[in-house]
């Protein structure tokens, strides 16, 4: 029979064991996802964030090409840099999911990230309801009623887990705009960072603007994807109405392992 001790030690071996694997898989899968050489497959699951009618309404109505926009995105933006893979994401449409995610603490601490973390994991493979090949990656779009006065939340996107928490509109002309938040929180899972200013919501010159390099600075025409908004002046700047007016800039291509040729720059054509 194990003594206390003995049992103590095998009860941190086997922890340790696991946190090994854990580690081992989150490294692994942040090889495979940004190696680019072959679509990453993504899975949107749509939640009904109020439990309002109308929000259901558009949930019921949504197809699979309402995400055309973030394929476009990738591709075209994948294409600038030269990327091989002629189709780097592939978007499904998955069931809708009717449990609601754990929340995220207000003023969160370290601790509180980390098993937030671990926790949303957690429930996102319980509720994965999907019976077709495995994704790999998953975004969660809870929608709101247009009616909402309440403003969103903020999305998240967690690179360990590969999981993507989008709050969004429940509105057909609000979907350009879902697909840039989503595309964001997509991007966030390959492990870029945000390049705005977290109290100002402001995009941070160079990396967060899409034309640094612009003179005179302002203002700009496009956003940069993990800037978040087109900078119209030194304080103010607007939400992109789609995707078709981001770009990735070279910042968060080397963070997502994109090959950013010398003297790149965007198209004019735009």
């Amino acid at each position: 029979m194990l003594n206390a001790r003995t049992f103590r030690n095998l009860r941190i071996l086997i922890l340790l064991l696991i946190l090994l694997a854990v580690a081992l898989n989150s490294w692994l899968s942040r090889i495979r996802t940004t190696d680019w050489q072959e679509t990453l497959w993504v899975l949107v699951y749509p939640l009904n964030g109020d439990g309002r009618a109308d929000t259901q309404a558009y949930i019921d109505s949504l197809s699979g090409d309402a995400f055309d926009g973030i394929e476009r995105f990738f591709t075209r933006e994948a294409g600038r840099y030269g990327v091989a893979s002629v189709d780097p994401v592939f978007v499904q449409l998955a069931p809708q999911v009717f449990a609601s995610p754990p929340k995220l603490p207000q003023n969160p601490s370290l601790f509180d990230n980390v098993r937030w973390s671990l926790s949303m994991r957690w429930w996102a493979w319980r509720n994965d309801s999907w019976q077709g090949p495995a994704a790999d990656i998953r975004i969660f779009m809870r929608y709101y009623s247009p009616q909402n006065r309440e403003p969103l939340a903020h999305s998240l996107g967690l690179q360990k887990g590969l999981i993507g928490l989008v709050n969004a509109f429940a509105d057909e002309r609000n979907q350009g705009q879902n697909n840039v938040v989503a595309a964001h929180e997509l991007l966030h899972t390959l492990g870029a960072s945000d390049k705005y200013d977290l109290n100002s919501g402001l995009p941070l010159w160079p990396d967060g603007f899409a034309e640094p390099d612009q003179v005179p600075r302002y203002p700009q025409r496009l956003a940069e994807i993990m800037g978040g908004r087109v900078p119209i002046s030194d304080g103010r700047a607007l939400i992109p109405p789609s995707l078709d007016a981001v770009v990735v800039g070279t910042g968060t291509a080397l963070e997502i392992n994109w090959p950013v040729p010398d003297g790149l720059a965007v198209t004019a054509d735009r």
